[in-house]
């Protein structure tokens, strides 16, 4: 490598230290874990069920962190979607256990109710100003009361099997084979050729525009951890009962998400809102229709992730969804997205989201209490944003 390479390799990688810093933070966290709970706990934290269960525990997190991102990236704040998450799952409970509606009906009914509720809220904080935190605020103890009233402070469950497999349930093995589950293997080996498809696209379109891409060193090291750890974790999944349902949502979202905000115009309107709202007006962007439609998508994946939760615990709860919203922003903010908007990325807010997984799931097997975990997880936060503050700064 001459020395104009390793000077363009160390720019890029400074110059997006953030960026490429927090997957290797997720691959330093996992293995850290992979020895510590081997060597104090002889668990395998690798294991296909604890793989599994990492994802069924915090696919909500992952799910309301790719509606979180666009709220963040135009400059808001969303606080209502622990208590969305509870009366979205409330509401399921009372149609499919008390009026016995079909699965078919609830599913859209219920994401219509997340929708209107995250209009209700863009309604005032796009068209009428009032600030993000009082209005979602707001929503946060009105939703929250709402659910305590539907559910009579009472459980409501449990749900039929077709509602619980949307948390609980499995892709079949369309192959037949049985172990290792061949659908499973197929759909993660399309899934990393493209990520790795995708990615040399991009690439070569920053050619063609002009700008200057990564590195071929740096582009192949990152495609190839991520194929290698997809591929790893698929042949766990496959091996153990395959491939749960919520991972193919979760698949799904990220792509269409992903592809949204780098492939669409809306999508890239949206990073114009948050970096400077008054030039993107002036420019003729629609500023307020889109912080209205970004709450309406927040509301719908609060309501679907309200759904998941629900299924998970084959009943709704008053206290589903209590304290959510922390884990969900921690995920955001820990994933590259900036305080000022602007700045963020999905797969950031899924390797954000998938921190935090890895440490709940690593500290409880562990042993570690709520309350140390709780200021655990609060360091890493607070580290997020200095980490943040300071490349600007510097």
């Amino acid at each position: 490598m001459s020395g104009a390479e390793k000077k363009g390799l160390g720019a890029h990688l400074g110059g997006h230290l953030r960026e490429n810093g927090m997957l290797m933070a997720l691959v330093t966290i996992v293995l850290f874990f992979v020895v510590v709970v081997r060597v104090f706990e002889g668990v395998d934290f690798l294991s296909a069920q604890n793989i599994t269960n990492l994802f069924l525990q915090n696919s909500y997190v992952i799910i309301m962190a790719l509606g979180m991102l666009l709220v963040i990236v135009a400059g808001h704040i969303d606080l209502s979607v622990g208590s969305v998450v509870g009366f979205t799952g409330a509401v399921a409970a009372v149609l499919t256990v008390n009026l016995h509606w079909p699965v078919y009906a609830v599913v859209p009914a219920v994401l219509l109710v997340g929708m209107l509720i995250g209009a209700a809220q863009g309604y005032w904080i796009a068209y009428w100003r009032v600030p993000s935190f009082i209005v979602t605020l707001a929503g946060m103890l009105v939703f929250r009361g709402l659910t305590l009233w539907l559910l009579r402070g009472q459980n409501i469950g449990p749900f039929p099997k077709a509602f619980q497999s949307l948390s609980t349930g499995f892709i079949p093995d369309i192959f037949g084979v049985g172990k290792p589950n061949m659908t499973a293997l197929v759909l993660v080996c399309i899934s990393a050729l493209a990520i790795a498809w995708l990615g040399w696209r991009a690439r070569a379109r920053d050619v063609e525009f002009g700008v200057t891409p990564e590195p071929v060193v740096i582009f192949a090291i990152r495609n190839l951890i991520v194929s290698v750890a997809l591929i790893f974790v698929g042949y766990k999944l496959a091996s153990f009962r395959g491939l749960p349902n919520v991972v193919l949502i979760l698949t799904v979202l990220t792509v269409l998400y992903g592809f949204f905000t780098e492939n669409m115009t809306m999508g890239r309107r949206i990073y114009a809102l948050g970096g400077n709202e008054k030039a993107a007006k002036l420019s003729g962007i629609k500023t307020e229709r889109l912080v209205f439609l970004t709450f309406v998508n927040m509301g719908v994946l609060a309501a679907l992730a309200g759904m998941i939760v629900a299924a998970r615990l084959n009943s709704a709860t008053p206290k589903a969804g209590g304290g959510f919203e922390l884990d969900v922003i921690a995920a955001v903010f820990i994933g590259g997205a900036s305080m000022s908007g602007g700045v963020g990325k999905i797969l950031g807010a899924v390797v954000g989201a998938l921190i935090m997984g890895v440490m709940n799931n690593g500290m409880s097997i562990m042993g570690i209490g709520i309350d140390y975990q709780q200021v655990i997880k609060g360091l890493v936060l607070l580290s997020a944003v200095i980490f943040d503050v300071y490349n600007k700064n510097k």
